[in-house]
C-alpha cells in the first residue's frame, strides 16, 4: 500500500492530497479518506471503512486506501501488484505507528537524539516492526554510533520479508550501504528503487552518499538536485544539495541553498555545519564563529561542531587548542551516551598528532579511543595513528580485525586497510612497501570517506621517502587542487609543506621557498613545540 507509510514524506507539489480521519463509535472505529484537488479544493473521491477495535484500524485503513486508489483511476493490475495488507507493510500497532511517525519527523529536523527513543518505543510496542529498526539504525548512524546502528539495520534486514516491496528496497539498500559497506551492491539497489518508484525521493540522498564516497561529485550533485526536485519541502535535502555544491567548488550556490532553507524555515542544525565549512573555505572567521555559536548547547550537534573546530585549530597548527576542543567534544558525546562517537574524535585526533610528529601523544590518544570503543571506525583511525607513530604490531592487529569484520566493505578494503599498511611501512622506512600498499586506493582516493584524500597524502610522503620529488609534488598538488573536499582537514595545510619538500628535492629552490612560505604563513600563530614545524623552519633556513 505505497503512499500511506509515515516514513514517506508527503509531496508538497502534489496535484491532490489525501485527508484522513479516525473517529470512535463505541468499541468500533470509523476510518475516513478523502482525496482533494489541491488547486480547486474539489473532493475527488471519498471512502470509509469500519474497524471492530483499535488493533484493526490499520487493516481498515488499508482496505479504504485500496478502494480509493481504484476510484482515482489506478489500474486493477497496479493495485493488485503493489497492494499489501497494512499489518504487513509496517505494523499492526497504531501506537507503534504513531511513535514511528514522530521519529520520522525528528529525522526530517535532523534531531536524531530525539528520534532514537521514539523508534525504540515503536520496536518495544511491535518487536517485528522492521522499518522502525531500520530508522533507529540510521538515527544511531547519524549520531556516530556505528555499532548500534548496524545492530538495528541487521534486525530490520532479518524482518524484511514482512514488509512491502518499497520498504524492502529501503532495508536491503541500507543493509548493503551501512552494514556490509558494499557500495556497488548498494548502488544497484538504490537505482532499481528509483526506477521502480520514480516519484519517490528517498533513494536519491543515499545515491549522493555513494557517489560522494566514490569521489564522483558531479553525479552526487545530480542526485541531490533530483531529491530536491521531487520533494522540495524537506529541510535535509537543502543540506544535501548545499553540501553537494560545496564538494564541486560552487561555494556561492552552496551558501545560497543554505540561506534558502533558512528563509523557508526549513534549516536543520546541520545547516550551521555546512555554513561553517563554507566560511572556512572563504576565509570568513567571523562567519565561522557565528555558525559555531549557533550549535552550542544543542544535543547531538554541539559535539560535532567542537570536533570540527578542533580540526580547524589543528589546520592552523594550534594543537594545544585542538586537544582541548577534542576533549570537550568527547566529553559532550559521552554525556549524550555516544561513546563510539567520542572514541572517533579521539582516534581522529591521534592521527593528527602522528602527522606532525607528536608520536607519544598520538599513541596515548589512540589507546584512549580504543578504551572507549572498539567500533570499526575507531579501530581504523587508531590503527593509522599507531602505524604512523611506530607501533606497527598493534596497527597490523587492528587492521586484521577490521578486515575480518568487514570483508565486503568497499572503503575499508580499498582505502582504510591500504592506509594502515602504508602508515606502518612509512614509519619502518620502507617507502616502496608503502607505495605498493596504496595501489588499491587509487580509484577511491578522492572520495568523501572521513579522512578525505589521506591516501594521496600518504602516497606523497612515500614518494618523498623514495626521493621521487616530481611524483611527490603531483600528489601534494592534488590535495591543494581539492581544497573544497579536504576543507579544514590538517593535511590541507601540511600539503604545502609536502610540496615545498618535493620541490626542494627536485632542485626547484624558487618554488620550494614559495611553498615553505605558504605553510609557515598558515602556521604563523602555531604552538612552538611541534616537531614538524621546527623541521620546516630549519629546512627553509637552509634555502636562504
Amino acid at each position: 500500500m505505497p503512499g500511506l507509510h509515515a516514513s514517506w514524506p508527503t509531496k508538497s507539489a502534489s496535484a491532490a492530497s489525501i485527508e484522513g480521519s479516525i473517529s470512535s463509535l463505541g468499541s468500533q472505529y470509523v476510518v475516513g479518506l478523502k482525496a482533494v484537488n489541491c488547486r480547486s479544493g474539489d473532493v475527488l473521491a471519498n471512502e470509509q471503512a469500519t474497524a471492530s477495535g483499535k488493533e484493526q484500524v490499520l487493516k481498515a485503513l488499508g482496505e479504504a486506501a485500496t478502494k480509493m486508489r481504484e476510484k482515482l483511476g489506478e489500474s486493477l493490475a497496479s493495485v493488485q501488484k503493489y497492494d499489501a495488507p497494512a499489518e504487513n507493510v509496517t505494523t499492526p500497532s497504531l501506537e507503534a505507528l504513531e511513535a514511528y511517525s514522530l521519529g520520522c519527523q525528528a529525522i526530517e529536523r535532523q534531531d536524531f537524539a530525539a528520534a532514537v527513543p521514539l523508534f525504540q518505543r515503536a520496536t518495544s510496542l511491535d518487536p517485528n516492526f522492521a522499518m522502525a529498526y531500520g530508522r533507529l539504525g540510521m538515527s544511531y548512524m547519524n549520531l556516530g554510533e556505528t555499532t548500534r546502528a548496524e545492530e538495528n539495520i541487521r534486525k530490520a534486514y532479518e524482518l524484511r520479508e514482512r514488509v512491502s516491496d518499497r520498504e524492502k528496497f529501503y532495508i536491503a539498500s541500507h543493509n548493503e550501504l551501512f552494514v556490509t559497506g558494499n557500495l556497488e551492491a548498494a548502488r544497484k539497489i538504490y537505482e532499481l528503487w528509483a526506477q521502480t518508484y520514480p516519484r519517490d525521493a528517498n533513494p536519491h540522498p543515499n545515491l549522493v552518499n555513494i557517489y560522494d564516497a566514490l569521489g564522483d561529485y558531479d553525479k552526487a550533485l545530480a542526485q541531490a538536485q533530483e531529491a530536491m526536485k521531487l520533494d522540495p519541502g524537506i529541510g535535509t535535502y537543502y543540506l544535501l544539495l548545499g553540501g553537494s555544491y560545496m564538494l564541486v567548488n560552487r561555494l556561492d550556490e552552496a551558501r545560497a541553498t543554505a540561506q534558502e532553507a533558512q528563509a523557508h524555515n526549513l534549516a536543520t542544525s546541520g545547516i550551521h555545519l555546512l555554513l561553517y565549512l563554507i566560511d572556512f573555505l572563504q576565509h570568513d572567521a567571523a562567519g565561522m564563529q557565528r555558525e559555531a555559536a549557533g550549535l552550542m548547547g544543542k544535543p547531538g550537534f554541539d559535539d560535532l561542531m567542537l570536533d570540527i573546530e578542533s580540526d580547524t585549530a589543528a589546520y592552523g597548527g594550534q594543537f594545544a587548542k585542538a586537544r582541548e576542543l577534542t576533549r570537550r567534544a568527547s566529553d559532550s558525546a559521552q554525556r549524550a551516551d555516544k561513546k563510539e562517537a567520542a572514541a572517533g574524535y579521539e582516534a581522529e585526533a591521534a592521527v593528527r598528532e602522528a602527522l606532525v610528529g607528536n608520536m607519544s601523544q598520538a599513541k596515548q590518544q589512540a589507546q584512549a579511543a580504543l578504551a572507549l570503543s572498539t567500533g570499526e571506525n575507531v579501530e581504523e583511525g587508531s590503527a593509522i595513528a599507531l602505524g604512523l607513530a611506530g607501533d606497527a604490531p598493534q596497527a597490523t592487529r587492528l587492521a586484521a580485525d577490521v578486515a575480518k569484520r568487514l570483508p565486503e566493505d568497499t572503503i575499508v578494503q580499498f582505502e582504510y586497510l591500504p592506509m594502515i599498511h602504508a602508515a606502518a611501512a612509512l614509519q619502518s622506512g620502507s617507502a616502496n612497501k608503502a607505495l605498493e600498499a596504496l595501489v588499491p586506493a587509487a580509484p577511491y582516493e578522492l572520495g568523501w570517506t572521513g579522512l578525505n584524500l589521506y591516501p594521496v597524502y600518504l602516497r606523497g610522503q612515500a614518494y618523498l621517502a623514495a626521493h621521487q620529488g616530481s611524483a611527490a609534488a603531483a600528489e601534494f598538488q592534488k590535495i591543494l587542487d581539492h581544497a573544497y573536499v579536504v576543507q579544514n582537514g590538517p593535511i590541507g595545510a601540511l600539503a604545502h609543506l609536502g610540496l615545498a619538500r618535493a620541490y626542494a628535492l627536485s632542485g626547484d629552490t624558487v618554488k620550494a621557498k614559495s611553498a615553505y612560505q605558504d605553510f609557515l604563513g598558515l602556521w604563523k600563530d602555531t604552538d612552538p613545540d611541534i616537531p614538524i614545524l621546527n623541521q620546516a623552519k630549519a629546512e627553509y633556513a637552509k634555502l636562504q
